[in-house]
Order: C-alpha cells, then sequence, then structure tokens
C-alpha cells in the first residue's frame, strides 16, 4: 500500500516547524525531510531526514540547475521513494517560499503512485505575521528568501499562493488578538479552507489527495473565489457582470484597484479579445494579467469532450444564450473598502450603448494597453 506523504509549506519558518513536529511525534514511525535551499542559486542544496527524536541523516546535494524544479526531481521525489517502504508517513518539510503546488503536482505522479500517496497539504502561518505579511510588496530577494537565482516573486505573492491552494492551514503563534484577526482574513481570502492549531491538526493519512482536484480549486476558469463579505474592518467585493470591458478604461483604473484593495482576482474579457478569458491575480499592491485559454463557447461541440466535468460546470453557472461562458467575475479584498467606489470604478469600464457591440470589427481596433504583458499562444 503506497505511503501516505504530507506536505507542510509556509513563509513561517518556525510555524513550519512546529507543524512538522507535532505531526512526527502523532505519527510513529514516521519519517520528515527537509531541503535547506539557502545555497540553491549556487547549485548546492543540504538535505535533511528526521524523525520524532531527532536529525538521522544530512547530506549536501549537488544540483545542475540552482532551482525548486530541479530538487524536487532530482532529488526529493527518489527520496522520499527510497523511505517509503520503512515510514508510516512521510513529512515534506517545504523552503520558506516553495509554493507547495508544484511539489504536490510531481509527487502524484503515475510514476510514484504506486509508492506514495498525496495525502495533504498544510500550510503552516504564525498568527503574528499573517496579516501584516500578506500586505508586503517586497520581492523575495529583497528580504533574503529567493528560491532560485533570478527569482523575481514578492514575498506577500507567494504566501497568497501558499494559503489559497492547500487542503488545511494551520496558525501557530500570536496571541488571542492576533489569532483572531489571522482567522478573519483567512476567512475573507481562503473561505473554504479549513484551519486548524499545531495542538489540533486535521488527519493526514486518509484518501489521496488529487493534485488535479487542488489546481482547479485555484486556476483562473475553476477558482473557489470568495463571496462578498464584511467582518469588521474587512470587506470582500465580487464584481460580476455581463457585458465586455472597454481596455483602455480597465488599464486606467488598474492602479487605484490594485492600490486600494490587498487581494483581488478572478477572470474578465475585453471587448477586442472575445475569444479569450483573461486572469487578474493582484496582491499587495502587485498585479498580473494573463491569457488563460479560451472561453468555452469558442470551442467546437467536439472539444468539450475534452474539457474538465468541473470547468464545464462552472461555465454553465455563467452561461448565457449569447455570449455563452464569457464574464466578468473579480473578487476583492481589504480593510476599508468602499464597495461603492469599486464598483463605480469598474462599471465605467464596461462597453456602453455608444461603444461597439460584440462582435463589431471596431472592436479589433482599439488602444490595447494590455498587449504588452499579454501572452496570447493558446493554452487550451
Amino acid at each position: 500500500m503506497p505511503t501516505p506523504v504530507v506536505l507542510v509549506a509556509g513563509l513561517h519558518a518556525a510555524a513550519r516547524t512546529a507543524t512538522v513536529e507535532q505531526l512526527l511525534a502523532e505519527h510513529p514511525g514516521s519519517l520528515a525531510v527537509h531541503h535547506d535551499l539557502r545555497q540553491v542559486t549556487h547549485g548546492r542544496v543540504r538535505r535533511g531526514v528526521r524523525d520524532r527524536t531527532g536529525l538521522l541523516d544530512t547530506t549536501e546535494v549537488h544540483l545542475a540547475h540552482g532551482c525548486v524544479t530541479c530538487t524536487v526531481r532530482e532529488d526529493l521525489l527518489p527520496q522520499l521513494v527510497a523511505l517509503a517502504p520503512g515510514a508510516t508517513l512521510l513529512i515534506v518539510d517545504l523552503w520558506d517560499s516553495v509554493e507547495p503546488r508544484s511539489v504536490a503536482e510531481a509527487i502524484d505522479c503515475d510514476e510514484a503512485r504506486e509508492t506514495l500517496r498525496l495525502a495533504a497539504v498544510l500550510t503552516a502561518l504564525d498568527a503574528a505575521a499573517l496579516p501584516d505579511d500578506i500586505t508586503r510588496g517586497e520581492r523575495l530577494r529583497e528580504v533574503g528568501r529567493p528560491a532560485a537565482a533570478g527569482d523575481q516573486r514578492y514575498l506577500a505573492e507567494v504566501l497568497a499562493r501558499q494559503l489559497e491552494y492547500p487542503t488545511a492551514l494551520v496558525l501557530h503563534g500570536g496571541d488571542a488578538d492576533d489569532r483572531e484577526l489571522s482567522r478573519t482574513v483567512l476567512a475573507h481570502l481562503a473561505p473554504l479552507t479549513p484551519v486548524h492549531t499545531v495542538a489540533a491538526l486535521p488527519p493526514v493519512t486518509g484518501t489521496h489527495v488529487c493534485a488535479g482536484e487542488l489546481a482547479e480549486r485555484v486556476d483562473p476558469a475553476t477558482a473557489q473565489l470568495p463571496a462578498d463579505r464584511q467582518t469588521g474592518e474587512v470587506t470582500t467585493v465580487v464584481w460580476h457582470r455581463l457585458r465586455p470591458l472597454h481596455p483602455g478604461r480597465l488599464f486606467d483604473v488598474m492602479d487605484e484597484l490594485v492600490t486600494t484593495t490587498v487581494r483581488s482576482r478572478g477572470r474578465f474579457w475585453l471587448a477586442n479579445r472575445h475569444e479569450r478569458m483573461l486572469a487578474w491575480d493582484a496582491v499587495a499592491g502587485v498585479a498580473s494579467v494573463e491569457d488563460a485559454g479560451p472561453w468555452l463557447a469558442t470551442l467546437s461541440e467536439a472539444a468539450w469532450d475534452l474539457i474538465s466535468p468541473i470547468r464545464r460546470a462552472v461555465a454553465a453557472l455563467d452561461w448565457n444564450p449569447i455570449i455563452g461562458d464569457r464574464v466578468q467575475h473579480l473578487v476583492l479584498t481589504g480593510p476599508g473598502i468602499d464597495r461603492d467606489r469599486i464598483c463605480g470604478l469598474l462599471d465605467s469600464c464596461l462597453i456602453g450603448r455608444g461603444d461597439s457591440l460584440p462582435g463589431a470589427v471596431a472592436w479589433a481596433r482599439y488602444d490595447d494597453p494590455f498587449t504588452p504583458v499579454l501572452n496570447l499562444k493558446e493554452r487550451a
């Protein structure tokens, strides 16, 4: 029977370590594997293996290319396979700035399925640090936490992906007020993910967790986006409309939308790109817009057979007899948000009666400031 594997991610090392130690204590015969990536940019990684009694082995690993992907492919996965026969549970203690998705997908693969079973993905969070860190716009390299040479990611960007992807979240540290505020923040950013404490961890040796299903929870076309919510000063606003957006108008208000909110994401469509779903992702004042592939309404009937049931279900919820699954669905969260102002800004960007109608040739002639940042290579 495959050995269960639990991933423990998180920027907050103390919270992550406490979670790993509690798992080791609760599961006799379990082993934890950790890769120290402080020298990864030089192609060197130190791997440690420990059990509940302490460190069992430490080895310096030399990689052909200094990156997390190489570490997982060339060392972590083979190490887990080798340790599996002698362990009741394998715990992967991820480096601070590693996002759990890539590791989960590497482990939940056909080659290792007979030996390893992905059983849980946890992100450990410091309750005292979380509310501030989700607003921090520094790059990882500016705070000494890059995971590879040339790592340009932002601290808040990584933290958002760490807390929105896992099967469960674990709070550690802080006082009662810190924990209450952190739970409030998590209720807005990851409302469907259960929150635990180190002293009361969730079961981690149960059924197989499918990495593909976890991905569908966060991918733009199928993301489980938060609902409208007001908790004290923290507000989440859902903006859902059916008319297309004018590219120039949207670009002009992006700065205000991003700087007056802490986290925003979703899917949208521009009048001049009516065949493509676009993904909106912003955190701590840093925004990105990417091509997320075609709207299902643009695909042939035969192509629908290749689309996942979840994607088809999500499209059906938004389906309109004229525009299909095209929709504006953005979710914006932050303290003291002016709901009317946010919705008014976005509404002012919609195509109106004085603009070209859907399908008009004039759409193609719009000045599109998003052109330099969009990669329109189809990823259907």
